[in-house]
């Protein structure tokens, strides 16, 4: 019979992948959760940080530290916003698209041993069932 504690594999199996990808990293690259908001700007530089919050499942508290670590780092900027003050906008800075550029390789590598051995529909269904989960549990049901 197949392990069914999935809250137990989840966190498991999160922590072991973010503990190779952090023991793979040379020193002086980029987190793995420094390489999320690498990969949303490399889809849309300039983005609200609010809506790099939001790709990224973090409140405001998380992605202000984290855009905060990343500007220290030479990775990106962050300017206001000019149609709202208050808004902030984050942009990849040079440093920030090379640090995009290698750890697009090594993403592509953690992709493929994740899905080493399992057929095309298996890993669809995967997917599918991550995904069910955002769906399941949103953003505001921790009340």
């Amino acid at each position: 019979m197949t392990d069914r504690r999935l809250i137990f594999l989840l966190k498991v199996a999160q922590r072991r992948v973010q503990r190779f990808m952090t023991a793979r990293a040379p020193k002086g690259t980029v987190t793995p959760t420094q390489t999320g908001l690498l990969f949303v700007l490399g889809r849309r530089d300039g983005v609200l940080m609010s809506e790099a919050g939001a790709a990224l499942d973090l409140g405001m508290p998380g992605i202000s530290g984290l855009a905060d670590r990343m500007v220290e780092a030479g990775l990106i900027t962050k300017r206001a916003d000019p149609d709202d003050g208050r808004a902030w906008r984050l942009w990849l800075t040079p440093a920030g698209r090379k640090a995009l550029a290698r750890t697009k390789a090594g993403v592509a590598e953690v992709n493929a041993r994740l899905t080493e051995g399992f057929t095309d529909a298996e890993i669809e269904i995967v997917s599918r069932w991550l995904t069910s989960v955002q769906t399941k549990f949103p953003i505001g049901d921790e009340e």
